[in-house]
């Protein structure tokens, strides 16, 4: 089965990896065009773009695949495609639609209700987390369980039939970043039995559920600034959901601090939301709208990640101290 595949990050590049290992031949790969990355902004490659040229595999980095937008991105992106002509397209977090007639391409694979031409791997459980930041929306919503799921492709967003699912549980100390390498191994593992399932003609894919929608939308960075009104273990919950990317942040004084590890505490305190109540060894004990939030590990601006020990001995923060209360997101 030749495949032609779509992705840009690592959680992507995990899948190609065991398509490739697993023997189908990789026709062309799309990801997104090098970014600057790390401290001098030098221009990287994207995991996907890295894997796929170690692996001597054609690679199309177009910066849009819009009719008209410039440079023909499109246009030569759908020749390559069809010169390349692909059983099947397999798209992981690739960061751009894919046209129609991208998706029409691909000869297809025999399903129960016709062709399938182009499958996504999404990481969540669909319906629940339709769109560009299902891991992160499901860590900020307190979600007990995640996982992948198998989509064929459909002009809808992540609207498809489901070929295939499985749950991973989250746990307590996940991150964005932590759960989602979880995910792209169980992401791997799924798409490696899909396709062999998919060669043996036992594709059906099944409508998803009508009940359950919900949309993860793409994370602004101005989310990331925490509303000490609101409850303790709703601000843990994001620190976890904005790690790696785009960190949680807050402001105390002339001091732009971001916030990477936090837990919440019970108990009732007097003091207004966004005051340092006591200060510990392990922790930096703020304020909330109900419970309190035990900061354990933070950066300054241009600074390290620190323990709360080590960020004290740099930068006093005296019990009383007020960390800003910025305006709300309109949206």
């Amino acid at each position: 089965m030749r495949i032609a595949f779509a992705g840009t990050p690592r959680f992507a590049a995990a899948a190609l990896a065991a398509i490739l290992d697993a023997g189908h031949p990789v026709a062309l790969v799309l990801t997104q065009p090098d970014r600057p990355a790390g401290r001098g902004l030098k221009p990287r490659a994207s995991a996907v773009g890295e894997l796929a040229r170690a692996r001597g595999l054609p690679v199309l980095s177009p910066p849009s695949l819009r009719a008209g937008s410039g440079a023909d991105g499109a246009g030569e992106a759908l020749q390559h495609l069809r010169s390349a002509a692909p059983d099947l397209w397999v798209v992981a977090a690739y960061g751009l639609i894919l046209p129609q007639a991208m998706l029409d391409a691909p000869r297809g694979v025999a399903g129960r209700s016709g062709p399938v031409r182009a499958i996504n791997i999404h990481a969540s459980l669909l319906p629940r987390w339709r769109g560009a930041a299902p891991v992160a929306r499901a860590i900020e919503a307190g979600d007990h369980v995640t996982g992948i799921t198998l989509m064929q492709m459909e002009a809808g967003l992540d609207t498809g039939p489901i070929l295939c699912s499985e749950a991973l549980p989250i746990a307590a100390a996940d991150t964005t970043g932590t759960l989602t390498d979880r995910l792209a191994q169980l992401g791997a593992r799924l798409i490696v039995s899909s396709l062999a399932a998919a060669a043996g003609g036992r594709w059906e894919p099944v409508a998803q559920p009508a009940e359950g929608v919900s949309y993860a939308r793409k994370i602004d960075k101005r989310e990331a600034w925490l509303h000490w009104s609101d409850a303790a273990a709703v601000l843990a919950r994001r620190v976890r959901a904005f790690d790696p990317q785009p960190g949680a942040c807050g402001r105390t004084g002339d001091a732009f601090v971001k916030i990477w590890s936090a837990s919440a505490e019970s108990g009732a305190t007097d003091a207004e939301p966004g005051t340092v109540v006591s200060l510990g060894a392990d922790a930096i004990r703020v304020a909330c709208g109900q419970g309190v939030l035990a900061i354990h590990e933070l950066q300054r601006a241009g600074g390290r990640r620190l323990a709360a020990r080590e960020f004290l001995a740099a930068t006093p923060m005296p019990a009383g101290t007020r960390w800003s209360m910025p305006a709300r997101d309109p949206r």
